[in-house]
């Protein structure tokens, strides 16, 4: 996630927002995965879950799957407006929390 985020630079924000002068990021991470803060964030909440070893943090892990989801389908819209053709074309070649097995 941290590697993640220096990758983004000034494009990062806590809020889904187009910045003045956005860059669609392909590079670091961005190459494998679309969303690889989130992936970052879920893998140590899962690995959290399994040290604890109770229902209600594979709950808390669920909960969060679904918000950063959400967070991210909305992300994908406004990159898509963005970014058109570029943008998907990053999408064939880049998972969406995972990275893709098959190219």
């Amino acid at each position: 996630a941290f590697w993640a985020r220096y990758t983004l630079g000034q494009n990062w924000s806590s809020k889904v927002t187009i910045k003045v002068e956005h860059e669609l990021i392909r590079n670091g991470p961005y190459a494998y995965v679309r969303h690889p803060i989130y992936t970052g964030i879920l893998l140590a909440l899962v690995g959290t879950a399994l040290a604890m070893a109770e229902w209600r943090a594979v709950i808390a892990v669920m909960l969060a799957w679904f918000s950063f989801y959400t967070k991210a389908r909305i992300e994908e819209s406004m990159l898509s407006q963005e970014f058109g053709a570029a943008f998907a074309e990053h999408c064939q070649h880049t998972g969406f929390f995972l990275p893709r097995l098959i190219p």
